[in-house]
């Protein structure tokens, strides 16, 4: 980070890639704002980082409708005054047939995914722009760059994502605002837990070998909101073992 201290907002920082993201951004430097439903865990994550000597502070969000997020901007820039670094991580996911699913989870996924990181970044990219400095790092998935079966409304969430990061990096680029995505393969997280030995066999069609951990997505986000990612702009940086390339 710079030696500036910048202030960061990590959405979906209570658990899984989320924390990993908040503690190393913390770690290198940053004020982090540590964003989520679950107050309980999201104080860990604070008291996590404040025990290794970080600056952290919690501020609860659930992002499921515009309002939310424009709310979760305000309260960010009450908190801290500004916000330098927005990663936009929070998301859901499910899979499952194309036939078996309903309107309700299908709403469900695009409101999360899509229109929670818009409003927010909408609430929030405007006064970066006026700084003149800003990073916005959207956390997408390898399932938006090729078809998996059961995935077809996850991955669409995701492409629209990054479809957003390419043209935000248009409109708040020339403000000195940078906008890029990591797009993680299969990553060992509480979360992934669920899918069992599924993960460790979609691990191994990856050329490394292996599921990811959440430290190593975290460190490619530490890189695009640093100051050596400063001609890093609408990039997607895969961290897949490889996934995407082959």
């Amino acid at each position: 980070m710079s030696s500036i201290i910048r202030n960061a907002l990590v959405t979906g920082a209570t658990s899984g890639i989320g924390q990993a993201i908040a503690e190393t951004l913390a770690a290198r430097g940053a004020r982090v704002i540590v964003s989520g439903r679950d107050a309980a865990r999201g104080n860990e994550v604070v008291k996590k980082i404040r025990a290794r000597g970080g600056d952290a502070l919690f501020q609860a969000a659930d992002l499921a409708t515009a309002v939310a997020a424009s709310d979760l901007a305000k309260a960010s820039l009450k908190l801290v005054g500004n916000v330098d670094i927005l990663v936009n991580n929070a998301g859901i996911f499910s899979f499952g047939p194309t036939a078996e699913t309903t309107s309700t989870a299908f709403d469900t996924m695009f409101a999360s995914n899509v229109r929670g990181p818009f409003f927010l970044t909408a609430g929030v990219a405007p006064m970066m722009a006026a700084r003149g400095w800003g990073r916005i790092v959207n956390i997408t998935t390898m399932a938006a760059h090729f078809g998996m079966v059961g995935a077809a409304v996850y991955g669409s969430t995701k492409a629209a994502l990054q479809l957003l990061t390419q043209s935000w990096a248009a409109e708040f680029g020339p403000s000195g605002v940078t906008v890029n995505a990591v797009a993680p393969g299969p990553i060992r997280t509480a979360g992934t837990a669920k899918m069992g030995d599924a993960l460790e066999q979609l691990g191994k069609t990856t050329p490394v070998g292996r599921p990811g951990t959440p430290a190593e997505v975290a460190d490619a986000v530490a890189f695009l909101a640093s100051d050596s990612a400063a001609y890093v702009n609408g990039a997607t940086v895969a961290v897949d073992g490889g996934r995407t390339a082959v």
